[in-house]
């Protein structure tokens, strides 16, 4: 790798998942910068960042200026989902390195424009439908099976989404979407959320695609109202072979055919049998501290990469040791969510010991005593994220039921708040089919 010391990067978004980034750049010498309009104690990647900004990742301008006063050398957004198009903006504007062009940026972050060039490159999708199709009911029970999902066009952290059953639930569920849309467009599709959920992490490394990881993605509790949000992200997938064997030459093809050179993809969908049908793509790293774990099978970091290529245009080491990462040297690794009920924390214990278990590579909680959780019903319901790195995933399932003996979080009544439990029996149960 290229003398990156004293060279400037600036971070766009200061969430939990750019602590790792952060970490990484300075331990190779570079000056980190963060910015969002959080202050820092919602913002863990500014506590740690060498200077933070408030500027919103949305104003472009404010943003370009800083860079600009800063000499900023660098400028990345690696896992997550609203700051991608910031990312790819300013550094058009600032003429630096960017993982894609903004028509890259555009397949890889609207759904519609992903499914076109998936479908184009015989990569499966979801059935869809359009707003037409439910014009009236008689129109709608000729031409549509349910249940049907209807998403926003371009969101995130599955805000938006409704489940119909059947027609008198479309119109409001459109409305609903429409208010969570970023590109005022909706997604209609087959429901498939009866079939497993699975995802997929490329990395483009100077052309080269690697698949690094592969992940079944838990949802939780109908009666929770938490079965269109991950309780955990387990990896690898149990569908890995078959994903590799039937599916992955798709991917490669696709990714090709968009012009990727130096870039993490993330997709995610559903298996159907013995193919995969994509729905929700990335220009990024999954949205969690996986790459924690990949350094602790391997002890290299797969973001030093992109960190190089961000301040000089080049990744000049050796990536090739990625081949062989998606299986992690036989290991297994997990994000566990902890999702809570609506109401107000009155006490938490337990914390400590799960946060320094020799297995626990990442922890971050979101909410403390005194906090009033709503009924959101997303990715805001969760309580915190555990991420574990195991000899083999029936440890990994002792461990997670005694971390959830050892956790606990009370409501005012000294109720228990936790819901939608991870049944670690997939764990001691899973083989790879």
């Amino acid at each position: 790798m290229k003398n990156l010391a004293g060279k400037k990067l600036l971070l766009i978004g200061g969430a939990f998942q750019h602590r790792k980034v952060v970490e990484a750049a300075k331990a190779l010498g570079v000056t980190v910068y963060v910015t969002d309009y959080l202050p820092v104690e919602k913002a863990p990647a500014k506590e740690i960042a060498d200077k933070y900004y408030m500027h919103n990742i949305t104003d472009i301008d404010e943003i370009v200026e800083m860079c600009r006063e800063e000499k900023i050398d660098g400028v990345l957004a690696t896992h997550l989902d609203a700051c991608q198009l910031p990312y790819q903006q300013v550094c058009e504007r600032l003429g630096l390195p960017c993982f894609g062009s903004a028509e890259q940026f555009r397949y890889l972050t609207d759904k519609k424009s992903f499914k076109k060039i998936c479908i184009e490159n015989g990569v499966d999708v979801i059935p869809s439908y359009t707003p037409a199709d439910f014009e009236t009911e008689e129109i709608c029970s000729e031409r549509v099976t349910f249940p049907v999902l209807i998403k926003p066009g371009m969101s995130r952290g599955s805000r938006g989404q409704t489940i119909c059953s059947e027609y008198s639930e479309v119109k409001s569920a459109i409305e609903f979407a429409l208010s969570e849309s970023g590109n005022g467009e909706v997604v209609i599709e087959r429901y498939m959320g009866r079939n497993n959920d699975f995802s997929i992490t490329a990395l483009v490394i100077n052309g080269e695609i690697y698949l690094e990881r592969t992940c079944d993605r838990v949802l939780g509790a109908v009666e929770d109202h938490m079965d269109k949000s991950a309780i955990a992200s387990i990896n690898p997938s149990v569908f890995t072979s078959m994903y590799e064997e039937k599916v992955h030459e798709k991917v490669v093809k696709l990714i090709k055919a968009m012009g990727l050179k130096n870039a993490p993809v993330f997709m995610q969908g559903f298996v159907d049998g013995d193919t995969v049908r994509f729905y929700d793509p990335g220009l990024r790293f999954p949205g969690i501290d996986y790459e924690r774990n990949v350094v602790g099978v391997y002890g290299k970091n797969p973001i030093n990469a992109y960190i190089e290529y961000a301040l000089t245009g080049e990744i000049t080491d050796d990536y090739s040791w990625l081949s062989d990462s998606v299986r992690l040297d036989g290991k297994a690794a997990i994000a566990l969510f902890i999702p809570i009920r609506p109401g107000k924390i009155a006490s938490i214990s337990g914390v400590e010991e799960i946060s320094k278990h020799p297995a626990v590579t990442a922890y971050f909680q979101k909410y403390h005593v005194g906090d009033e959780i709503g009924a959101y019903y997303n990715v805001n319901q969760r309580f915190c994220e555990i991420d574990l790195l195991c000899e083999s995933k029936k440890a990994m399932a002792d461990i997670i039921d005694n971390m959830y003996e050892t956790l606990k979080i009370d409501d005012e009544n000294g109720e228990s708040m936790i819901i939608s439990k991870l049944n670690t029996d997939c764990l001691r149960q899973a083989e790879e089919v």
